[in-house]
């Protein structure tokens, strides 16, 4: 009996389970079931859809329908149709009961723009099944209308409910909110939709030519890295929003799949090169430029990889490699900030509203977060502050650096100050010690090597200006011509050596015994020398020649121990008070007076007369 009544229990409870899932899938499938009132014009099916993973994509409708209709699809986790980077075929289910609206012609709206293959299934309560089929990997003619974003239209009759089974299946990110809109109320949903990228357009674009004509006047490779980010960047959501694929290549699915990993990898290279132009990492910080570069080649090898690949590898690559280059963005921001560099703050607060935008749409794009307006519309919004921050940010580097250019130039030009006064001043000191070693040379060039004495040439230029100057003031002037006596018995007796050390001697005895007078002395030429007194008169010039010539026999030269002495004879010729004759007539009447010394004996001093001439 325990027996019995244990297979009993058993077979009760197994009864009750079959119903308790029976019932919960009737449940589901009535829960499933959206109905549309009289005064509906939009309806968002995902808290009304259950869906169903084909693993290996070979199921067809027809069992699709009977395992929906069986309680085998699932609701949606969360009620939202975001499922990240998935294989095989999705397959989405409800029931559409239109209530009396009097709409029966409904458009269908997948709200994701990059999904491969999607098909249509509506099954009519008469069994009649219509099939539609839309997705990137056809041209965009195959769309119900010219629109972004897969859509199809749908017959739904009063009072009729029509199964819809939808199969997508996508090498992107599994994204699939379905939204049904009456033609009025989606003209209306698009017309402000179309403002919105409208205008996210119209900013990139007059940014774009802000930036252009600043990089054609300051030729700054920043605002060049920036126009290149601010394209590839625009370029990128112009892909991931569909409108490439309507305006720029609708015949060709291939572009379609493949600008959307390429431009993704030239916007990420373009963001890491202008973070290195604008942040200075090759200066301030070498190990975050060497992290920049390496983003750089990672991004450029798969876009190269994406141009011959399928679609979902580069993608995921791609996408995946958005957060740890966040991290590294922020980390070579704060950084640049810790190193004072201030434009690196601006820099930091753009970032961060294109950062958080973009990571909440590839959090979307692999499932971790809920597809809602601030995530599918708030990489939009982000970049949009992010850019006009960047441009300021820009404008903010460019007056800084101005600032500090103009610092430089003026610590340069006082820099060049110093050192062109510093120049100027050994310029001057220079020039004095080259008009020192000039006047030197031309002091040396008008004396006589051997005795100091002026010589002859020098003598003759002053001579003739002293003549001119007495016939001017009518003042007498002598002149007086004094030769060694027996010179070259000397040198031959003690050698030349001993006569130019004599003539030495006597070129001293003459700037003694001269030495109270204004006379110009100079060696004439061999023994002899020149005196000229300007202002004395014959007895003066007498008195004067006696004294040298006393004072040169007096003296004796001291050579090699040996006392040399000698004599010279005199001839002396006074020009009187306003007579005016030639330098040489004086020279010949001089000469005169010195012969005649010789003659009478030597050792004397003879007076020429200007009219014994």
């Amino acid at each position: 009996m325990l027996h019995v009544a244990m297979k009993l229990t058993r077979g009760l409870l197994l009864t009750l389970f079959v119903m308790a899932c029976f019932g919960q899938g009737t449940a589901w499938a009535q829960h499933s079931r959206v109905t549309i009132g009289t005064g509906t014009s939009h309806l968002d099916l995902s808290p009304r859809v259950s869906y169903h993973v084909d693993a290996d994509g070979a199921a067809d409708a027809t069992s699709m329908f009977e395992l929906a209709n069986s309680g085998q699809f699932r609701p949606l986790p969360r009620a939202a149709a975001t499922f990240g980077f998935r294989t095989g075929a999705f397959w989405l289910h409800t029931r559409l009961f239109n209530q009396g609206n009097s709409e029966q012609r409904w458009l269908l709206l997948l709200e994701y723009s990059l999904l491969d293959n999607i098909d249509v299934y509506m099954r009519y309560p008469d069994g009649r099944i219509d099939h539609l089929a839309s997705g990137d990997k056809l041209p965009f003619s195959a769309r119900a209308i010219r629109y972004r974003q897969p859509n199809f239209w749908l017959d739904l009759p009063q009072s009729t409910e029509v199964e819809l089974l939808v199969r997508v299946q996508s090498e992107s990110s599994m994204q699939v909110p379905l939204s049904i809109y009456t033609f009025g109320a989606f003209a209306e949903m698009e017309r402000d939709v179309q403002i919105g990228i409208g205008l996210y357009n119209g900013i990139l674009l007059a940014l774009f030519f802000y930036n252009l004509v600043l990089w054609l006047s300051l030729r700054d490779s920043s605002h060049f890295w920036y126009l290149c980010h601010l394209a590839g960047f625009g370029l990128v959501l112009f892909c991931l929003n569909g409108l490439a694929f309507e305006y720029l290549w609708p015949q060709s699915p291939w572009l379609a799949n493949h600008a959307i990993p390429l431009t993704m990898c030239l916007a990420q290279m373009a963001m890491h090169q202008f973070t290195r132009v604008f942040l200075q990492l090759r200066e301030s910080w070498p190990l975050g430029d060497k992290i920049a570069r390496g983003f750089i080649l990672f991004y450029a090898l798969v876009g190269l990889v994406s141009l011959w690949s399928g679609y979902r590898m580069p993608v995921m690559l791609a996408t995946y490699a958005v957060f740890p280059s966040v991290l590294a963005v922020l980390l070579q921001s704060f950084h640049c900030i810790r190193l004072g560099y201030l434009p690196a703050r601006l820099f930091l607060a753009a970032w961060t509203m294109l950062l958080v935008g973009t990571a909440m749409y590839a959090s979307v794009s692999f499932g971790l977060l809920d597809k809602n307006f601030l995530t599918e519309f708030g990489i939009q919004i982000g970049s949009a502050v992010e850019m006009v921050l960047l441009s300021y940010a820009l404008a903010y580097r460019h007056a800084d650096q101005r600032v500090l250019t103009e610092l430089q130039v003026r610590e340069a030009n006082e820099q060049l100050e110093r050192s062109v006064s510093r120049r100027t001043s050994e310029l001057s000191s220079a020039l004095e010690q080259l008009a020192e070693a000039n006047s030197r040379l031309r002091e040396s060039s008008r004396r006589d090597v051997l005795t100091g004495l002026f010589n002859r040439r020098h003598f003759r230029e002053m001579f003739e200006q002293m003549l001119a100057h007495a016939h001017e003031t009518r003042q007498p002037l002598s002149l007086l011509l004094i030769d060694l006596d027996h010179f070259k018995k000397v040198n031959d007796t003690f050698g030349h050596l001993a006569g130019d050390e004599c003539l030495r001697a006597l070129a001293r005895s003459l700037n003694d015994c001269l030495a109270p007078e204004s006379a110009l002395i100079a060696r004439f030429g061999g023994e002899e020398f020149v005196v000229v007194l300007p202002g004395a008169g014959e007895d003066r010039a007498l008195e004067v020649a006696e004294r040298i010539r006393r004072q040169i026999g007096a003296i004796p030269v001291h050579f090699s121990s040996r006392k040399i002495t000698m004599t010279a004879s005199i001839g002396a010729f006074t020009l009187p008070a306003g007579h005016g004759i030639s330098p040489d007539e004086v020279l010949h009447l001089a000469d005169d007076a010195l012969y005649s010394a010789k003659d009478a004996g030597r050792d004397r001093v003879c007076v020429a007369s200007l009219t014994a001439s």
